[in-house]
């Protein structure tokens, strides 16, 4: 590993590991041209996965254009049973940003653990059939 990147974590089983859909359009619009790091807010998530934090998955689009690094928590797969929803994320981007997620997510992230402090004005209120649509 390099030095600005931490070394992975131990493993933990697929069915453990929350998901993250980000839109592959909009990851590093917040920062735009500003983003010192190479790949921007996509690659900052690919580490994420890569590092075993989640499952990363990359859309077209999730039709929020005008929010910007549009990123969605997707539960585990227990907490999905359990009725656990989504947590959608609008302008979700830079290292403090991308800390406190990667924290949550390994946390256990939406169902297991409170969003935390810094990302808490970052999230979208959405409904239940939205969050089944854009998320199945």
């Amino acid at each position: 590993m390099t030095a600005d990147r931490p070394s992975p974590r131990r493993a933990r089983p697929a069915e453990d590991v929350p998901g993250l859909t980000a839109c592959a359009l909009c990851a590093g619009e917040t920062a735009g041209g500003s983003d010192p790091l190479p790949g921007g807010q996509a690659e900052r998530l690919r580490r994420l996965a890569a590092d075993g934090a989640a499952r990363l998955t990359f859309v077209d689009c999730l039709d929020e254009c005008e929010r910007g690094d549009v990123v969605v928590a997707r539960p585990c797969s227990s907490q999905r049973r359990a009725g656990v929803v989504p947590v959608w994320f609008e302008r979700l981007s830079g290292d403090d940003a991308t800390a406190d997620l990667e924290g949550w997510l390994r946390a256990g992230g939406p169902g297991a653990a409170e969003v935390p402090a810094g990302l808490a004005d970052l999230v979208l209120p959405r409904t239940a059939d939205v969050d089944e649509a854009a998320t199945a």
